[in-house]
């Protein structure tokens, strides 16, 4: 690999560098996962082979366990599915996806080597498990996955002792990356990126990761793709520079950060944002109004209420009951709005969800309200070309559009295209649903521009003849953070 090299990093132990310079948009590396499954979860709603969702997937009829898109997809996965089908045939059932995961791990160990090509920078073996660092409650689980690893490994296969499977379930436990559908919305599995695994953590950082499946919308499944992460530069990097990507959302204090990190990656940040808590006094700040601060005890009171609100409302949208979710961001939105800042993470938080939850349930004029006050504050604390910040302009950007807002969401587009050029690519299927979208926007804006009324007149026929189809259900926004949650 020319564009990267290993080296020892000062306080932080292996990490990556650039070998020559890269501007914003360009692609470092593209890395295709050592092993990765379905989470158990999506086991009967996500093709095995090239992760694509679908309604209707054909079962393996061995195992009866694995399914795919069709025969083409099956077939590209007989390979890595071969030995795990006689297993859990011979089992008699499915283990848990970190079991299953270890297990096509060790297989392809077994196979070729820790090092499968010229381009991997580092072995399996070779990445880090922090066992030693992990609490009592996780060694219980991983103690329960090495027993029932034990169980479904077969006796024709090599024999491993429970040091090399508890290294290899440590290393998923604090290596695993998120892989995500076709569409790179939904997280639908986890796999082992051994290259990507070398990349340290930054709270402000150079580059960003974007799993992109290619061209999984075709109808014929031997144009899908399998997993593969592109490494991307979110703005200039020197040779020599080393390349940092972040491991959770900067849309929280430097202390909660820092909170996750050493509890899920077992390292103390020491980032400079984390350091000198960078835009932590605008995450939890107050309004002002006519020029007078709001007192800190106010701003304060507010966010604790704001805080037992948002549990009550992450309650109520897991129960799928939308118009408590509805109801709650309302009545907390009604305190918040005149006490907190708009950058306040709980009043976005608020702001999301209510915008999500509105759209869904179709009334698009209050949720594009909300969805431009998120981003007006997102763009306050997140880095310009931030995924997050795009993916999310892109959703205030469509809420617009479809509440009839023309001018404001033709904008919004347009930027959202911008940003997701940078941190997407051109081909990545988001970046074409974009395009494709602002295509539309901008042919209905000049509609618009040249005769205001007979746009809305051809807009409300149209709606009648063709009445928009039900929103997605809401679900966590995005994958903000790619590397994988306990």
């Amino acid at each position: 690999m020319d564009s990267v090299e290993l080296f020892e990093s000062p306080g932080k132990g292996r990490g990556l560098r650039a070998t020559k310079e890269f501007w914003a948009g360009d692609v470092l590396f593209i890395e295709p996962s050592f092993a990765a499954v379905v989470f158990d979860s999506y086991v009967a709603n996500v093709c095995h082979s090239c992760f694509r969702r679908q309604q209707k997937l054909q079962r393996c009829g061995q195992c009866k366990f694995a399914q795919y898109c069709d025969r083409t997809c099956q077939r590209a996965a007989w390979e890595e599915h071969k030995q795990e089908c006689a297993a859990i045939k011979a089992y008699g059932k499915t283990p848990n996806e970190n079991v299953r995961l270890a297990a096509r791990i060790l297989w392809r160990i077994d196979k070729q080597g820790g090092v499968v090509s010229d381009y991997q920078l580092i072995s399996v073996e070779e990445l880090e498990d922090h066992i030693s660092d992990m609490p009592e409650l996780d060694l219980k689980e991983l103690k329960v996955d090495v027993h029932n690893f034990l169980d479904y490994w077969p006796r024709t296969s090599k024999a491993h002792n429970v040091e090399s499977i508890s290294h290899i379930l440590g290393v998923i436990n604090c290596n695993g990356f998120t892989v995500s559908d076709q569409r790179g919305l939904q997280a639908v599995g986890v796999g082992i990126f051994p290259n990507l695994c070398m990349v340290n953590h930054d709270c402000w950082p150079n580059c960003t990761v974007v799993l992109n499946h290619g061209n999984q919308s075709a109808v014929n499944t031997v144009y899908h793709s399998h997993r593969r992460v592109e490494l991307r530069a979110l703005g200039k990097i020197s040779p020599g520079e080393e390349v940092y990507v972040s491991y959770v959302d900067f849309l929280n204090v430097s202390e909660v950060r820092k909170q996750q990190l050493k509890a899920q990656y077992f390292f103390d940040c020491t980032c400079e944002h984390c350091a000198n808590g960078t835009k932590d006094d605008l995450k939890m700040a107050g309004t002002v109004v006519d020029g007078v601060p709001v007192p800190d005890e106010q701003v304060k009171e507010v966010t604790d209420y704001s805080l037992m609100m948002l549990e009550k409302m992450d309650k109520a949208r897991l129960d799928g009951n939308y118009h408590e979710v509805v109801k709650i961001c309302r009545e907390c939105l009604e305190k918040q709005e005149p006490v907190l800042a708009d950058t306040h993470i709980y009043q976005l938080r608020m702001w999301s969800m209510a915008s999500e939850v509105l759209s869904y349930l179709q009334f698009f004029d209050e949720a594009a309200s909300y969805a431009r006050k998120m981003v007006d504050g997102y763009i306050k604390l997140y880095h310009p070309n931030n995924a997050a910040l795009g993916l999310a302009t892109m959703r205030a950007g469509v809420t617009h559009w479809q509440a009839g807002h023309i001018e404001v969401g033709h904008g919004m587009i347009c930027k959202a295209y911008a940003i997701l050029l940078i941190t997407h690519g051109p081909t990545h299927p988001i970046t074409k649903d974009l395009e494709a979208m602002r295509m539309q926007t901008e042919m209905e804006l000049r509609m618009f521009q040249q005769n205001e009324y007979v746009y809305h007149q051809m807009r409300e026929a149209a709606l009648k003849n063709q009445p928009m189809s039900m929103q997605a259900e809401p679900v966590e926004e995005g994958i903000k953070n790619m590397f994988r949650r306990k």
